[in-house]
């Protein structure tokens, strides 16, 4: 379904008035098959916007006309790309910056048999399920505030500011990979994820030292489908209610002698 970004002049509207004008949306929305997924509000300016997935801008504007009256003065169609790796830089700009708090998750994710894969689908079509996979993991970034460092090229380096973020974001990860799986699409796409925790070095927007390091060889001795972390996230997620397997050593490149990891399983309620 399409999705679209409205924009409504609201001089003199307050945070709150706005609020509950989305809240009028949300109900109202799916008797017009319209979905909203984020709004902002600008008081400064008086505008707010709206985030939608909608059949087509004349949906979104009844939704707006049947609760509250408030009608886009503008209506554009997005790209749903675009706008997640948006709202993943816009994340980092709250809380803490690194400088105050330089502890951060960093997680890695690794599309397994990738070269095989734009071997046998070629490299048009492996494009397209490139756009699916970094899609699937970019929804779970956005939805734990998660930060997206950079694009590997089958995968995604992403840092947190918290552990239980990252390990929330790599459950829906692998979650939507195996909605994906559930309904039979091929060729199946599988990805495995490795999280470490520490205070890395942050410059020009990227981060570096031991704690990347660890992250991106941990991912590298997971398995398809699998999450693994470091001794430092299985105890400050279990603490947390998370559950992880009794661990293994394995041998790591780049690190002198062995290194324990944890395979991530469901979290405990």
């Amino acid at each position: 379904m399409p999705l679209f970004m409205d924009r409504h002049d609201v001089p003199g509207v307050t945070a709150e008035q706005v609020a509950q004008a989305h809240l009028a949306d949300l109900d109202m929305g799916a008797k017009f098959g319209v979905k909203f997924l984020a709004y902002w509000f600008d008081a400064d300016q008086g505008e707010a916007f709206c985030l939608a997935k909608a059949p087509t801008g004349d949906s979104l504007t009844a939704v707006h006309k049947a609760t509250h009256g408030l009608i886009p003065n503008e209506i554009i169609g997005v790209s749903e790309d675009n706008v997640l790796r948006l709202l993943g830089r816009m994340s980092e700009t709250g809380g803490d910056t690194p400088a105050v708090n330089p502890f951060r998750a960093i997680m890695f994710t690794d599309l397994r048999g990738s070269t095989s894969i734009l071997e046998t689908v070629g490299q048009s079509a492996f494009m397209v399920l490139l756009t699916e996979h970094d899609l699937i993991i970019r929804r779970a970034l956005v939805a734990a505030h998660g930060r997206e460092v950079k694009h590997t090229g089958d995968g995604i380096m992403a840092a947190f500011d918290d552990v239980v973020s990252a390990l929330e974001c790599s459950m829906a990860i692998q979650a939507g990979f195996e909605a994906r799986s559930s309904e039979g699409v091929t060729p199946e796409l599988r990805v495995r994820i490795g999280v470490a925790a520490g205070e890395p070095v942050d410059h020009n927007d990227d981060l570096f030292g031991s704690t990347v390091t660890l992250a991106s060889r941990i991912c590298d001795a997971a398995d398809a489908g699998r999450t693994l972390t470091s001794d430092l996230v299985c105890e400050l997620g279990s603490q947390r209610g998370f559950a992880f397997d009794g661990g293994r050593d394995v041998v790591l490149k780049g690190f002198s002698g062995p290194t324990r990891v944890y395979e991530l399983a469901t979290r405990e309620r």
